[in-house]
């Protein structure tokens, strides 16, 4: 059992029971001697009469104000100069609590320990800083009147999400209200915000904000879009700062849509047909012919669907198109909320044919045999680019109308040297088209 006072004589503790108190303020001991005064937290006092002022004790500087974070260790300085004979004692001052006295330690707080350097600094440790360890400090001298200074230990919190009055994942219907909840402790209290995980902005109120201040982000009429993952931060300026993923799930009936409704396509060609739905829970999703068959992919059909969350991208290939092709074709959609189907119509377009570009041109030797012949143009600027079909999506085989002869030029007129040497070759063939006929004339008649 601890004492109720503590009496210092000299640099000798008396522990004083019983004490009766006397209308002067002071205190009378079992033998009934008087005694110094005690302050009335148990710290005798030293009558600074006998001492000149200027060699009593002296702070030379102010305790300094500490902050340190919950677990971790804690240390108050006092400096104390011209000490001599006096004594230096540590006190808790909301609770008036003796925490050492000299180079004794008088709590039971196992937490708390003292050192000294020189008889004139005197630290006061606090191991594992709990939060009640928070408030003022305060080191005394036991002059007359007791001089003293006083520290504040603050203790700081770092921010911590109570999982138990916070949201967890959450699954609701479109367009009901939904209310996501973050509550979090510390010491300074934390600042609590939402924002999305994925970056993009948060459809609130309206408008499109980046961040939503505060413990409860309250959307109305939730859609599809604001399906994600949303992030509650709590922070105080002490690290490390906290945060908890809510993930946001919102169910709708499927939703189709499809690009182009009427495809065509020509016999032996291979075409694809397109289909889009939206849906939460995920759909399932298929396609069926006009008569309701559904489509298994093989070697004539292959059909394929790709997720990006709630969206899916169906794909219809039809290899090596025939007759029967031709026709509806049903892209599906169902969940647990409902279901929807789009219709796409596949029709016969005529099949394109091979193009060859013959051009006509006469020399003068089949002029002077009187014929006339055709030749494919071999003149690389004439030729036809047949790799130009691709530009107009007709594979290669779109037809082009022949260029046909090119005509023939009238003889000049002026007696230039050309047009005479023309002149003769006409004249020349004209002579040998005779002959030639005479000949054929003489052989009938001979026959």
């Amino acid at each position: 059992m601890f004492p109720d006072k503590f009496v210092m004589l000299g640099s000798k503790f008396f522990l004083i029971f019983g004490l009766m108190t006397l209308s002067c303020g002071s205190y009378i001991g079992v033998h009934g001697r008087r005694v110094r005064n005690i302050e009335s937290n148990g710290i005798s006092v030293l009558n600074g009469a006998d001492f000149n002022q200027d060699t009593l004790p002296r702070f030379t500087e102010p305790i300094p104000n500490v902050t340190v974070t919950v677990g971790r260790d804690a240390l108050l300085a006092c400096v104390v100069d011209n000490l001599r004979g006096f004594k230096v004692a540590w006190v808790r001052v909301d609770t008036q609590t003796i925490l050492s006295i000299h180079h004794n330690v008088i709590t039971q707080n196992p937490r708390i320990s003292l050192s000294f350097n020189d008889h004139r600094s005197w630290y006061l440790h606090i191991k594992n800083v709990q939060e009640v360890d928070r408030g003022w400090y305060m080191c005394q001298v036991n002059t007359d009147p007791m001089r003293s200074r006083k520290g504040y230990l603050q203790v700081v919190v770092p921010p911590s999400i109570i999982d138990r009055e916070t949201s967890s994942d959450m699954v609701v219907l479109e367009s009901t209200n939904v209310s996501l909840t973050c509550k979090a402790t510390g010491y300074p209290e934390p600042y609590v915000m939402w924002r999305r995980e994925d970056g993009e902005d948060i459809r609130y109120n309206g408008e499109h904000v980046n961040v939503v201040d505060g413990e409860i982000l309250f959307i109305t009429k939730v859609s599809r879009l604001h399906m994600g993952v949303y992030l509650c931060i709590a922070s105080n300026g002490v690290p490390p700062s906290i945060s908890k993923r809510v993930q946001l799930k919102v169910q709708f009936p499927p939703m189709l849509s499809i690009e182009n409704q009427l495809e065509g396509a020509y016999v032996g060609q291979d075409v694809t047909l397109k289909c889009k739905t939206e849906a939460f829970p995920t759909s399932i999703n298929y396609w069926t012919t006009e008569r309701g068959d559904m489509i298994i992919s093989g070697e004539k059909y292959e059909a394929v669907s790709t997720d990006n969350g709630y969206k899916k991208y169906m794909q219809l290939k039809i290899r090596k198109v025939n007759k029967s092709d031709f026709g509806s074709y049903k892209c599906v959609a169902k969940n647990s909320l409902g279901e929807t189907d789009g219709v796409i119509k596949l029709e016969e377009i005529p099949a394109p044919t091979t193009v060859r570009i013959i051009t006509h041109q006469a020399t003068s030797s089949q002029i002077k045999k009187g014929t006339s012949v055709q030749r494919e143009e071999t003149n690389s600027e004439n030729k036809f680019d047949e790799s130009r079909t691709s530009e107009y999506g007709y594979d290669n085989e779109y037809t082009l109308p022949s260029n046909g002869p090119p005509p023939i030029k009238e003889p000049p007129v002026t007696g230039s040297a050309s047009s005479k040497c023309c002149a003769i070759l006409i004249f020349m063939s004209y002579v040998q088209l005779i002959v030639i006929l005479s000949s054929y004339s003489l052989n009938f008649v001979a026959s």
